[in-house]
C-alpha cells in the first residue's frame, strides 16, 4: 500500500504570492495568507512557504505571513528561503513553522546542518534541494534556482541525511512551472538508498503526475504550486484519485 502526504507550496516574494517557470518570470497571484487558507478548507495536509528572494537580498520578510497564517491554518507549516543562522530558525518555529527548509546557507557551510539537528532535532529540518539536469548529473542549485553549485544533487541528499535531516524536498529546476510532469527519474535516483521521506516538486500539470511520481517515482509526498494556484486540479479530486488508484492519504 502506498502512502503520501499531499502539500501545498507557496512560493512569496513578500508581500505577494508569486509562481513563475524554472524559476524565472515571478508573476504576482495575490496574498499568500488567503491561498493558505483556502487550501486548508480544502483539505490539504501540509503548508510550505518559500522565501523567493530572502537569500538574493539577505533578509527575512516571511514571518509576519506564518504568524497570520497560524492564526486560522492548523496543518503543519514550513518555511525556507533566507534562514543563515539558529537564531533565523529559532525565530521561524516561534512564528509558528512547525519544520524549516535549508537550502542555500547550507551549501554554503554544511556544518549548518548538524548545528539545527543539535539544537533543534532532525524532526524539524528540511533539506531543499533544487537540482537542474547538467550532462549526465543532476547539479544543486540555490538562491531559488539562480546558482549553480558544482555539486551532486543526489550526493547532496546523502550527506543532508547523513547530517541529520529530517526530510529532502527535492524540486527539479528543470520541470518547474511547467505542469509537464515530475521528473521521475530523478526521484527515482534519489530515493535510492534513502530512509528519511522524500517530498517530490515542480512539474505536476495533473492529477496522474501526482500518482505516477508516488507510485513510480517513490515520492513520500507531494509539493503543488501551479495546478493548486490556477485551480487547475482540485484538492478533493486529488485525493480521490490517489485514493482509487492504491495510495493511502488522510481522511478529511
Amino acid at each position: 500500500m502506498y502512502e503520501a502526504r499531499l502539500i501545498a507550496r507557496l512560493d512569496v516574494k513578500a508581500p505577494f504570492l508569486v509562481k513563475g517557470i524554472q524559476f524565472e518570470g515571478l508573476r504576482k497571484l495575490g496574498e499568500p495568507g488567503q491561498f493558505a487558507r483556502q487550501y486548508y478548507s480544502d483539505g490539504i495536509d501540509e503548508i510550505y512557504y518559500e522565501d523567493t528572494v530572502a537569500s538574493l537580498y539577505d533578509r527575512n520578510s516571511i514571518f509576519d505571513i506564518i504568524r497570520e497564517t497560524t492564526e486560522d491554518v492548523f496543518v503543519p507549516i514550513t518555511v525556507g528561503g533566507g534562514l543563515r543562522s539558529l537564531d533565523d530558525v529559532g525565530e521561524a518555529l516561534k512564528a509558528g513553522a512547525d519544520k524549516i527548509a535549508v537550502n542555500t546557507a547550507a551549501i554554503k557551510r554544511p556544518k549548518f546542518l548538524n548545528e539545527i539537528r543539535d539544537q533543534f532535532g532532525s524532526q524539524c529540518i528540511v533539506l531543499s534541494v533544487q537540482a537542474k539536469k547538467i550532462g549526465g548529473m543532476w547539479e544543486a542549485y540555490y538562491d531559488n534556482g539562480r546558482e549553480p553549485s558544482g555539486i551532486d544533487a543526489l550526493e547532496w541528499i546523502q550527506e543532508g541525511e547523513a547530517r541529520g535531516v529530517g526530510e529532502v524536498l527535492l524540486t527539479s529546476v528543470d520541470k518547474d512551472g511547467t505542469r509537464e510532469g515530475f521528473d521521475i527519474e530523478l526521484m527515482q535516483m534519489a530515493g535510492k538508498g534513502l530512509t528519511i521521506p522524500l517530498v517530490a516538486s515542480g512539474g505536476m500539470g495533473k492529477t496522474q503526475h501526482c500518482v505516477d511520481v508516488i507510485k513510480t517515482g517513490g515520492a513520500d509526498a507531494v509539493a503543488m504550486a501551479t495546478v493548486l494556484h490556477y485551480a487547475e486540479c482540485e484538492l478533493p479530486h486529488i485525493r480521490a484519485t490517489c485514493k482509487s488508484q492504491g495510495i493511502r492519504v488522510r481522511e478529511t
